[in-house]
């Protein structure tokens, strides 16, 4: 088994390359003054089975051509399987078309990475399950909720506790948080009216004196978590934490976070982590090497991955 990163987030494959006590396998990734992307593998791979870890975070597209570089020069070089690790799948939020003329470009992302030479994709918390049908090839999506739900156990565990889903397409996620924690479900009904922006309409479920918790898999500009959590304030709420899989946060979302209700956001270092990110004083990141490594093992070993979550 070997291990290769790209330079999305090295920090994260060289814990999962930790917990495997694995070597990395060297590799040049890097850019031309053009930003054209090239690769080349510093070590024997024929007959190896490669683990590419690359998220498709900012930039998203310079990452992603990192990826598709990568994986077509462990192809060429005989390597006996190839999975890509994708911590955050950056283009899942375009699974369907929006209107007329409009692109599926988690579809084409995932046409790409399948002819770039991937034999297998190892993925966390798609934005939308359906993506894994978008592939032609073995698809693995984990769960962050075992490594959240520790973490809310340890740090607010009690009867006075409710997972809220911040929009209803997220119900499914919150309701499998909230049936491991055994806390009681609450629903944000929002409308959106345009891409980065969102009204709170209505909230479902009671909040009145009890510690909120936000649920969502992807937190970009902060708006939706932020309007949320004013909202549940002004309807009674002790307090308002959130948890989300991948901070992407991008603009001033930090500062937004920042200056809301919300006591604490916990993120997962699917994303490696911006300056800004760090010094917040209400961001926390936790770790998933663990997860993704004893997945990466299982599927080397042939062995189950869904029992993970069992």
């Amino acid at each position: 088994m070997k291990i290769i990163a790209g330079n999305s987030n090295r920090p994260l494959a060289e814990a999962i390359s930790a917990y495997l006590n694995l070597p990395m396998t060297k590799a040049s990734v890097r850019h031309f003054s053009d930003r054209e992307v090239f690769v080349e593998i510093l070590e024997n791979i024929r007959g190896e089975d490669v683990f590419v870890v690359q998220s498709t975070s900012y930039p998203a597209n310079d990452h992603l051509m990192e990826l598709l570089v990568t994986l077509d020069a462990l192809r060429r070089a005989s390597a006996r399987r190839v999975t890509a690790v994708i911590p955050y799948y950056g283009y899942a939020r375009q699974d369907r078309k929006t209107g007329p003329r409009t692109p599926i470009s988690a579809k084409l992302v995932a046409n790409l990475i399948t002819t770039a030479g991937a034999n297998r994709v190892l993925t966390l918390d798609l934005h939308a399950g359906q993506i894994q049908g978008f592939f032609d090839i073995p698809t693995d999506n984990l769960f962050a909720a075992p490594v959240l739900s520790k973490d809310i156990k340890e740090r607010l565990n009690g009867k006075d506790l409710v997972i809220i889903s911040p929009d209803v397409g997220g119900v499914v996620r919150a309701r499998a948080l909230a049936k491991r924690l055994d806390a009681e479900l609450a629903i944000i009904d929002k409308r959106r009216e345009r891409a980065g922006e969102s009204e709170v309409m209505n909230i479902i479920g009671d909040v009145d004196g009890r510690r909120c918790v936000l649920v969502d898999d992807i937190v970009d500009s902060g708006g939706t978590l932020c309007n949320a959590a004013v909202a549940l304030m002004e309807r009674g709420a002790a307090s308002v934490h959130a948890y989300v899989t991948h901070g992407v946060l991008s603009g001033k979302a930090v500062e937004r976070i920042s200056a809301s209700p919300i006591v604490n956001m916990v993120i997962t270092d699917s994303i490696q982590a911006t300056e800004a990110v760090r010094n917040s004083s209400n961001i926390r990141q936790l770790p998933i090497a663990a997860l993704l490594g004893e997945a990466i093992k299982r599927i080397s070993d042939e062995s189950s991955v869904s029992s993970l979550f069992d």
